[in-house]
């Protein structure tokens, strides 16, 4: 998820957060026109990024200092390696991010909150001057998020999720000014990880549309996946391949049954306001649904181990699944299926593909999502054929 008012590379960017929260320089604008209230989240987005910028140094000196970690230094090659991959082969930005690494000494580069009604999949928004609406609100400290959870819940009875993400993007807003860097949060992912977390950071600064979160998530994810998928098979090894293809197939699965969740809530949640009486027996079908869920999840586990590829990483977020966590998912797999089929449409060209998903950008967004919905099948059945 990222924030920007409109556009494609050729046009003026705006500064977001990606998997991401936050802001950056163009919120300093914003100030004169924002409450108490959002001065004070600006004040830590923006202090919080210019801490990772400051934290960041080019990969060079990372690998000229002594002390850096000898872990670390096949990692930082490898990215260097990938970075130059994107701009040469996939045909994405070219500029000053990526070529800087930053220690953060914690776990997420940011921590979002997102929160639905208890009746709906529907994301809760929040809209800032210049940057627009977002279904999430991203926070550098994580006990900040988690406060603004718990007022959402006990406030506004709404269904929260609060989940760190390991690197967001600025849309090149900041290149300028060394651009985004590389993070201890994503750079000891295994290689294929490492190059989506990289290929995806960089589609944002290619094609970004204000207020459709969906288009940006899904063109930036199909991005990832086809580029991933050449960098294996040209530059990868055996045992990378291998370990890419395990975990992949893990995601596919566990997507493609998240998907089928969401399906059959919006199934339950569809229709007028209910009654109270009606509002029972919809809070009653969604707990099946969920139970279904879980249960599936259990039977799928089941199938990994006896498979002897034994996997329990999506524990947690199965434990507390809900409206807003399946809301949120839904922003990276919807279009997908259509933006593949239209990398395939346009015979597998880079350039060509950004420039047709620069001109579906310009289209209104329901126009848009419905031409990649009708290129990529009916709503759903790509994805469950990909994942």
């Amino acid at each position: 998820m990222s924030i920007s008012r409109s556009s494609t590379a050729s046009r003026g960017r705006r500064f977001s957060f990606r998997r991401c929260a936050g802001w950056g320089a163009v919120a300093l604008a914003a100030l004169a026109l924002a409450g108490c209230s959002s001065i004070s989240y600006y004040g830590q987005s923006i202090g919080g990024h210019l801490a990772v910028m400051n934290a960041a140094r080019p990969i060079e000196d990372w690998l000229a200092d002594p002390a850096t970690p000898a872990e670390l230094r096949p990692r930082l090659e490898l990215a260097r390696r990938l970075r130059a991959f994107a701009s040469s082969e996939l045909a994405l930005p070219d500029n000053a991010s990526y070529h800087r690494y930053a220690d953060l000494k914690r776990s997420a580069a940011v921590w979002n909150v997102a929160a639905a009604p208890p009746d709906s999949l529907v994301l809760k928004t929040w809209c800032f001057p210049f940057v627009g609406c977002v279904g999430y609100r991203g926070y550098y400290d994580e006990s900040a998020a988690r406060e603004l959870a718990g007022q959402l819940q006990q406030q506004d009875g709404l269904e929260v999720a609060v989940y760190g993400i390991p690197a967001y993007s600025t849309l090149g807003w900041l290149n300028w000014a060394g651009g985004d860097p590389l993070l201890s949060t994503f750079i000891r992912y295994p290689e294929g990880e490492l190059a989506r977390m990289i290929f995806h950071e960089l589609a944002h600064q290619v094609v970004y549309v204000d207020d459709d979160t969906m288009f940006n998530e899904s063109y930036a994810t199909a991005v990832e996946r086809l580029g991933v998928e050449r960098w294996l098979k040209e530059h990868a090894s055996d045992a990378a391949r291998r370990e890419y293809t395990a975990f992949d197939a893990r995601r596919r699965a566990f997507r493609a049954l998240t998907m089928q969740t969401r399906e059959e809530l919006s199934e339950v949640y569809e229709g007028k306001s209910p009654s109270t009486a009606e509002l029972a027996g919809r809070m009653a079908a969604k707990s099946e649904v969920m139970q279904r869920f879980r249960g599936r999840y259990a039977a799928l586990k089941q199938g990994w181990a006896a498979a002897g590829d034994p996997f329990n990483g999506y524990d947690r977020w199965v434990e507390r699944a809900n409206n807003a966590s399946f809301g949120v998912q839904a922003a990276y797999d919807e279009l997908v299926p259509g933006f593949e089929a239209l990398f395939a449409r346009e015979g597998s060209d880079w350039p060509r593909f950004h420039a047709a998903v620069a001109a579906l950008a310009r289209l209104p967004r329901e126009e848009r999502r419905q031409k990649l919905k009708e290129m990529g099948g009916k709503s759903g059945e790509g994805l469950h054929a990909r994942r």
